[in-house]
């Protein structure tokens, strides 16, 4: 069964590399900040994941053209967090940040695009806003 302790450890020792060789807002530490927030969900540790997704979307932002798809996961990450934490408001802004770009990057048919709607859909659900969420699915 996961080893959620140990992926942790070896994650934050990673941070503590690239702190030293790479200045803060370096896009490299976006992959790692969403893994270390990845264990921390595992172990019910909401707002610290929360942070560090957001901390990772705060680099790209910066750091990617506003279409860039990894921009779009990030935007997605926090959505999916705040969905499940019930903070609906935050997930629906957040997934439809994503929609947008995946609506300008990819296909209209591409998967992504309905995990996205799926997404938005969800969260209409769970906010009683059921001709929404169907209008999403749909």
């Amino acid at each position: 069964m996961g080893q959620y302790s140990k992926a942790l450890f070896s994650y934050e020792k990673a941070l503590k590399i690239m702190q030293i060789a790479h200045p803060p807002n370096h896009p490299d530490f976006t992959n790692l900040y969403e893994n270390i927030a990845c264990m921390y969900i595992h172990r019910g540790e909401y707002q610290e994941a929360l942070a560090l997704f957001e901390r990772s979307l705060e680099i790209r932002k910066i750091a990617l053209p506003q279409n860039q798809l990894d921009l779009a996961t990030s935007y997605n990450n926090t959505g999916f967090l705040c969905d499940n934490i019930g903070d609906y408001l935050k997930a629906l802004s957040v997934y439809e940040q994503s929609l947008g770009i995946r609506k300008i990057a990819l296909p209209l048919n591409h998967l992504q695009l309905a995990h996205s709607y799926n997404n938005t859909g969800d969260v209409y659900s769970s906010m009683g806003e059921y001709a929404k969420a169907l209008s999403s699915y749909e």
